[in-house]
Parts: structure tokens; sequence; C-alpha cells
């Protein structure tokens, strides 16, 4: 009787463990496998299984056929793309980039994308516009200052590790906020909304996190 107590015990302390520190990776190593490098240039990479799901709402569902890219706010042309249109359009860039998450994790990877800039310049914001904020398809948003995206040519992403973005990561496009911390990288990015609100804070910089979310700096904190 002792030692089925004893074995029931470890089970459950078994149990909860995977619960506590591994639902999340062992739900992600779940989906459909897919062919990604392992090495870009001489650097190893990581995989894209090595991301943890942490969103708001969990992984979004997102018709490419349906999708649109939305331009708005201060510009003198709002604008609204689809999928291939954004893949059409303008030139694509590829960069190893690391994610890093306050959570303590982070992934090293091959990033493809468009370059910012161009849909900048393509909307010809106006001399108010100060801010780019992105909203998810789930309804989490964030920003960033424009000098920032014109200075770092900060992409959109569709491509990780040469494999097409799965949902898990952000289909159909991925903000990559380089030296930003996680949070700041947006996933299925909907719209970008050009404004004057430098104080905007978005879904977890209104809950306290920092608003400039330098890697170098505490994420916590105004």
């Amino acid at each position: 009787m002792k030692s089925e107590k004893a074995s029931l015990v470890i089970v459950s302390i078994m149990l909860l463990f995977v619960i506590l520190f591994g639902l999340n990776r062992f739900n992600f190593d779940a989906r459909e496998k897919v062919i990604e490098i392992k090495e870009y240039q001489g650097e190893r990479l990581d995989s894209v299984y090595d991301f943890r799901e942490n969103s708001i709402l969990g992984p979004q569902e997102i018709n490419v056929t349906d999708y649109r890219l939305r331009v708005s706010g201060l510009v003198e042309t709002p604008l609204e793309y689809t999928y291939e249109e954004v893949l059409e359009d303008f030139s694509s860039k590829r960069k190893v980039i690391r994610l890093s998450c306050v959570e303590g994790w982070s992934a090293k990877v091959l990033w493809e994308g468009v370059s910012i800039k161009d849909l900048v310049e393509a909307a010809e914001p106006s001399e108010d516009a100060k801010i780019i904020i992105f909203h998810a398809e789930d309804g989490y948003t964030t920003s960033l200052h424009l000098d920032y995206i014109k200075e770092r040519d900060i992409m959109l992403a569709y491509k990780i590790n040469e494999v097409t973005l799965p949902k898990e990561n952000g289909f159909p496009f991925q903000l990559v906020a380089e030296s930003k911390w996680g949070y700041k990288w947006c996933r299925w990015v909907v719209e970008l909304e050009f404004s004057d609100d430098t104080d905007y804070e978005g879904f977890w910089e209104s809950r306290g996190y920092s608003n400039d979310a330098d890697l170098d700096k505490s994420f916590w904190g105004k």
C-alpha cells in the first residue's frame, strides 16, 4: 500500500512538472514538422520549435485569401495589401537575429521579409507621424518609433529559417524588432497605424512594461 501511494505521489509530481514547465513546448512540437535550415553562412541557427507559445489568445488562424495588411493613420495615402501583393511589390531582405523573451528564453534564427521603410515610403506619412502602432489579429498592439524603424531597417518577416511562417510563429507577418524585448515582436500583423502619440501604450506596455523595450535595459517600468 505504501509503495502504491509513493508511486502515485511520484506520478503526480511528474505530471505537475510537465504542466508547469513543458506543456507549451510539447504542444508546439505536436505541430506538423517543417523542413528548415539549421545553419546560415556558417552560423548555427535555433529551430522554429524553440519558440514558446505565449500569445494572449493562442495561435491565430488567418485565411490568406481574405487577408489584408492595412496602412492607416497619419498618412497621405492609406493603403491595403493582400499577402501576395506585399511579397511581390516589395523587395525582400534576410538577417539572422535573436529574439529574447522576458520569460528567460531566446532563439536565434534567419528571418526573411520586407523592409518596413518601403511601406513607409509608399504611404507617405505626415510630418506629425512619430510612431507606428502595430495591430495583430488577436487584438494585441505595440508601437515603435519611426526613427528606430528607419535607422535599423526593421522588417516584417514572412519566413523563418527559409520556411513560410507557421501560424504559431505569426503567419502571415511577424514584426522583427531587432534589439528589443520579445513583446515588441508583434505576430499576426494586420495593420500599421501611423500616429503622433509617442506615449501610446500597447498590450504589455499598459501593464507596466517599458515602452522602449531595449534589450540592454530592464523590460519593467516606464
